[in-house]
């Protein structure tokens, strides 16, 4: 049977998160094929016994070690059999419609190698990941220092997360998120896969840079949405959290703009998340660990009861 998007949700000891994102799919109203491919992490919650015997039609790849994010996914993306490729988090909760609106969309745009939908957190608001510039250094200095918050309605100072554009408008873009970012199999088989040299963030900004690099468009579709449900601000984050989400900064940096600026702007920007780094490890350590949530208790988003928040840093570490 021809499939029409292959589904890779990658686990790592989130198996009530990844059933209930599972579930999710299952629900859909879409009339095209689609196939779910789970990629496992050397998970240690019985996720492989439990998530095979709920749904023994998943394709369940069983690692006997944490390859990370990109390599992990790129296994999924192997043995993939779809015209398209849904990366899909196992800390998301997918509408009904999300997979027929977005392939639709897809169908109807053959210029574009990838597009996103709206993206809502547990409190209702967006995550404005799912909209991105790219990281200039001139767009990462106004996000790190403040002045996209102060000047919110302003172009230049918000090159990043495009805060001055309209959510609920539907509008080209130069970065999705990896949580939910829809591609052409096409496109991946010109581009290649994630670079596995990001082990678990970034991955998803150097992808779209490569994919408009190689021609392709990107889009955000807000007809559609989905639930992310990130863990909570307040919760300490182990050391290799806070390391990885500052190594793909210079990754990134180094691999795509370093060539483009002299060697003093080159070097204010890793001294720049040196710094940042060294205040990240700072006001971790001075954050009181709180109680996780029992499993009985519930989320609710926008009247609709999904599942418990648990920490993105069990999801993809």
């Amino acid at each position: 049977m021809n499939v029409d998007v292959s589904i890779l949700i990658l686990n790592y000891n989130t198996c009530r998160l990844t059933l209930d994102c599972i579930r999710s799919v299952y629900e859909s109203d879409t009339n095209y094929s689609y196939e779910i491919i789970l990629i496992d992490n050397h998970s240690h919650d019985d996720s492989v016994e439990k998530i095979s015997a709920e749904f023994p039609d998943v394709l369940l790849i069983a690692n006997s070690e944490n390859v990370g994010f990109a390599r992990g996914n790129n296994q999924g993306m192997e043995v993939a059999s779809g015209r398209y490729v849904l990366l899909l988090n196992s800390d998301t909760v997918i509408r009904r419609d999300t997979l027929e609106t977005m392939v639709s969309f897809m169908d109807s745009r053959p210029d574009l190698g990838a597009s996103g939908c709206k993206v809502i957190l547990p409190d209702g608001s967006l995550d404005k990941a799912c909209k991105r510039g790219f990281p200039t250094p001139s767009a990462s200095f106004y996000y790190a220092f403040g002045f996209s918050k102060l000047f919110p309605d302003n172009p230049k100072f918000n090159g990043y997360q495009l805060g001055y554009l309209d959510p609920d408008q539907a509008y080209p873009v130069d970065c999705l998120v990896g949580a939910f970012m829809l591609l052409r199999r096409k496109t991946i088989d010109q581009v290649g896969g994630l670079d596995e040299e990001f082990f678990m963030y970034g991955e998803d900004l150097d992808w779209c840079y490569r994919i408009k690099e190689a021609g392709w468009g990107i889009y955000y579709y807000p007809q559609t949405s989905i639930i992310h449900l990130k863990g909570g601000s307040a919760q300490r984050r182990p050391f290799k959290i806070v390391y990885e989400f500052h190594r793909a900064m210079i990754l990134f940096h180094r691999k795509h703009y370093s060539r483009q600026y002299n060697s003093i702007i080159n070097g204010t920007v890793y001294a720049g998340v040196g710094v940042k780094f060294m205040l990240s490890l700072l006001r971790n350590a001075l954050i009181i660990p709180r109680a996780v949530p029992s499993p009985a208790q519930s989320l609710t988003v926008s009247g609709e009861a999904g599942p418990q928040i648990e920490s993105k840093a069990e999801v993809r570490l």
